[in-house]
């Protein structure tokens, strides 16, 4: 399902500042940490470990950091336990927004939360307001110069993959969130590189702002939600 903004958000991540892919990194190490924290530091026997380290490595974290997350991950976390929260709510003219969270502070993730929606013309909803509006898929793209687009799809589809479909920059393959990891693996031992693999949650309908406020508050919200520490990633049906 082309459309829901997956690729245009990396391009966008990627053109941030180096503070900005700094606090990337964070995250990614975080996740890593957690997940480490849950399951333990071999990744073949704790596939939410597993998981992590491929989204880390298709967002460019050096091996180096990946390594070292794993390796002080029980003291990095010390005492700090951190837990994933997820908020739902709607931005400018009713745009349903997701936001994934990891926070050792549920009060203060909250209280910037509700903050942002205030702020940005939306506002918080209760759990399930606008979860059932997107559906969970795994997601890997890949950069169009990188891969011929015949040999590409053949692959995806013989490791599994339920669609592929090919945009003016990029191949996007979807597949049942359960599978991702093996049409993953399998495309990354032919060789292949991926600016993103992951399970997303993309929208089954979208809504389109036409008011020129409205877009601005709209992309407010999600510069500041994705800049926040405690947020992993940020989801919407906003038909940029």
């Amino acid at each position: 399902m082309s459309g829901h903004s997956k690729y245009a958000n990396i391009k966008h991540r990627k053109e941030k500042a180096d503070g900005i892919r700094g606090k990337i990194f964070t995250k990614l190490g975080r996740e890593i940490a957690v997940a480490v924290k849950l399951g333990g530091a071999d990744p073949e026997a704790n596939s939410k470990l597993r998981d992590a380290i491929a989204k880390a490595k298709a967002n460019n974290l050096p091996n180096d950091n990946i390594a070292r997350s794993i390796k002080k991950a029980s003291g990095e976390m010390g005492d700090n336990q951190y837990t994933e929260n997820v908020y739902e709510g709607y931005g400018p003219s009713g745009v349903a927004v997701i936001v994934e969270t990891m926070t050792n502070n549920r009060n203060r993730t909250a209280s910037d939360m509700r903050h942002y929606f205030d702020k940005f013309g939306g506002n918080l909803g209760t759990t399930g307001c606008v979860s059932f509006m997107f559906e969970k898929r795994g997601v890997i793209i890949i950069d169009r110069e990188k891969a011929d687009e015949d040999t590409l799809m053949l692959d995806a589809l013989d490791a599994g993959a339920e669609d592929f479909t090919a945009e003016q920059d990029y191949y996007e393959i979807l597949t049942d969130p359960n599978l991702l990891n093996q049409v993953r693996d399998t495309l990354l031992e032919k060789g292949y590189t991926f600016e993103s693999a992951d399970v997303d949650r993309i929208p089954q309908t979208s809504t389109t702002l036409t008011d020129e406020k409205d877009i601005l508050l709209m992309q407010k919200l999600i510069d500041h939600l994705e800049d926040n520490d405690d947020v992993q990633n940020v989801y919407h049906n906003w038909e940029e």
